[in-house]
C-alpha cells in the first residue's frame, strides 16, 4: 500500500426529509446565494419549491440559475459567473444531479477570478479560492456531491475535460434517496454504470499489492450497485435499493477508494468524454459502450487483476483468462439487460468516425497525463465498440 492523504470536508446529511435543512446549513455560508438547477426535473417534481421555501425560511436571498444540461457546458457557466457577479453571491445552492453540481463547482471559482473559467479546464490556471458551495443530491451517479471534481464541455471546441481541486469539495451534501423515485429507469441504469465505472478504473489501473482493505472495499461497492440496481429497475420507490445507490456513487469517488493505491487513471472516462462531447450522448451511456471493450482490449494484459474481481463478485472460477472473459459477457449481459447501449453503432455512431474520436481524446490525454493512451491504442479500443 502507498502513502496516501485522505481529506474530505464535507458534510453529509443522508435520508429522508433532509432537503428541508438546506436553507438552515447554506446560512452558515453566507445571505446571498445562487440557485443552480437543471431543465425540468425539481420543477415538475416539486424540490424546487422545497428548497426555494427552506432558502426563504432561512432569510437567505436567492437568484435563479437553472437551465444546466445533462453534459454541462461552459457556456452555462459562464453565465453563472456573470450573475454571480452582477448580484454579488457570496455562496451557491445546487439543486440537481452530477451536472448540476459540476456547473455549480465551476460558478464557484470562476466568480472569484477575472480569467475565463475555461482555463481551470485547461491546466492554464488554477483554483485560488471558490464560493462556499452546498450540493442537493437528486440523482445517484458521478459523486460530485461529496468529491472535489468537475466535468463540463466546451461545444465550440468540442472537449470534454474534467478538473479537480481541493477547494471545490462542497461544503455539505444533502442526499435524500426519495427524491431519486422520480428518475427515469433509463437515467437509473446510466448514473448506476457511472458509478461503477469509478469502481472499475481504480480497481483495474491500480498495480499495487497488498491492497487489501481497497480491493474487498471496492468489490462490496461494485455489487452493491449491481443488485441495488437490478431492484430500483423493479421497484422505482425501493427505498433501501436508492438509498444504497445513492451511498454508493458518493463513496466511489469520494477519495476512499483510490487511497493508498498509487497511481490511477479514468481510461474508460478519457474515451467515453469524447463520444459525449462530439455527439451529446448520455455519460452513462457512452461509459456502457466503453466498458466491456476496455475490459476485452485489457484482458490480455491484466488477466490476473482481471479475474480476481470477477471471480470474487460473481462467483467464476477458472484460469485467469478463463474468469476473465467469462466476468466480461456477465458484465456485458447486466449492462444490455439494464437498458443500456454496448456498441456505437446503438447510439448512432458510425465506426467511420473512430479516428476522429481518438484524435479528440488526446487533449484531455495530456490534461490528465495518461499519455500511454495514444491514437493507436484509443482507436484500437474503439473498434471493440463496433
Amino acid at each position: 500500500m502507498h502513502n496516501f492523504v485522505f481529506h474530505n470536508p464535507t458534510k453529509v446529511l443522508f435520508g429522508k426529509g433532509t432537503i428541508q435543512h438546506a436553507g438552515k446549513e447554506l446560512a452558515f455560508y453566507g445571505k446571498r446565494a445562487l440557485l443552480i438547477y437543471g431543465q425540468n426535473s425539481a420543477n415538475k417534481n416539486g424540490l424546487l419549491h422545497t428548497v426555494k421555501g427552506s432558502l426563504t425560511e432561512a432569510e437567505i436571498e436567492f437568484v435563479e440559475h437553472g437551465g444546466a444540461k445533462a453534459n454541462p457546458t461552459v457556456e452555462h457557466v459562464r453565465k453563472g459567473i456573470q450573475i454571480a457577479k452582477s448580484e454579488k453571491i457570496d455562496c451557491i445552492c445546487a439543486l440537481g444531479g452530477g451536472s448540476v453540481i459540476d456547473s455549480a463547482k465551476a460558478i464557484s471559482a470562476g466568480a472569484l477570478v477575472e480569467h475565463d473559467v475555461w482555463k481551470f479546464f485547461t491546466g492554464k490556471k488554477s483554483v485560488k479560492n471558490a464560493l462556499p458551495l452546498i450540493a442537493i443530491s437528486t440523482l445517484a451517479a458521478s459523486g460530485s456531491e461529496m468529491n472535489s471534481g468537475m466535468v463540463l464541455t466546451n461545444q465550440h471546441t468540442l472537449q470534454k475535460f474534467g478538473f479537480a481541486h481541493r477547494l471545490l469539495f462542497p461544503k455539505v451534501a444533502i442526499m435524500d434517496p426519495e427524491t431519486t423515485y422520480t428518475v427515469s429507469p433509463q437515467q437509473t441504469a446510466y448514473g448506476a454504470i457511472d458509478s461503477l465505472a469509478h469502481i472499475l478504473e481504480f480497481y483495474m489501473t491500480s498495480v499495487q499489492n497488498g491492497t487489501v482493505v481497497q480491493d474487498r472495499y471496492m468489490e462490496g461497492l461494485a455489487m452493491a450497485i449491481l443488485e441495488s440496481c437490478d431492484n430500483a429497475l423493479k421497484n422505482a420507490e425501493d427505498y433501501e435499493a436508492r438509498s444504497s445507490l445513492m451511498w454508493s456513487a458518493a463513496l466511489t469517488l469520494n477519495g476512499l477508494s483510490s487511497s493508498g493505491l498509487g497511481k490511477v487513471g479514468f481510461p474508460m472516462h478519457l474515451i467515453e468524454h469524447s463520444l459525449s462531447a462530439i455527439h451529446d450522448i448520455p455519460h452513462g451511456a457512452g461509459l456502457s459502450i466503453i466498458i466491456p471493450a476496455w475490459f476485452r482490449y485489457q484482458a490480455k494484459h491484466i488477466p490476473e487483476r482481471m479475474s480476481q474481481f470477477f471471480s470474487r463478485i460473481f462467483g467464476i472460477t477458472g484460469t485467469p483468462q478463463e474468469v476473465s472473459e467469462h466476468g466480461i459477457q456477465i458484465l456485458t449481459t447486466w449492462l444490455t439487460n439494464s437498458g443500456a447501449p454496448t456498441t456505437l453503432g446503438e447510439v448512432g455512431i458510425s465506426t467511420a468516425e473512430i479516428p476522429r474520436l481518438a484524435e479528440n481524446a488526446l487533449p484531455l490525454a495530456k490534461v490528465w497525463r495518461m499519455r500511454e493512451y495514444d491514437q493507436k491504442k484509443i482507436e484500437e479500443i474503439l473498434q471493440l465498440c463496433g
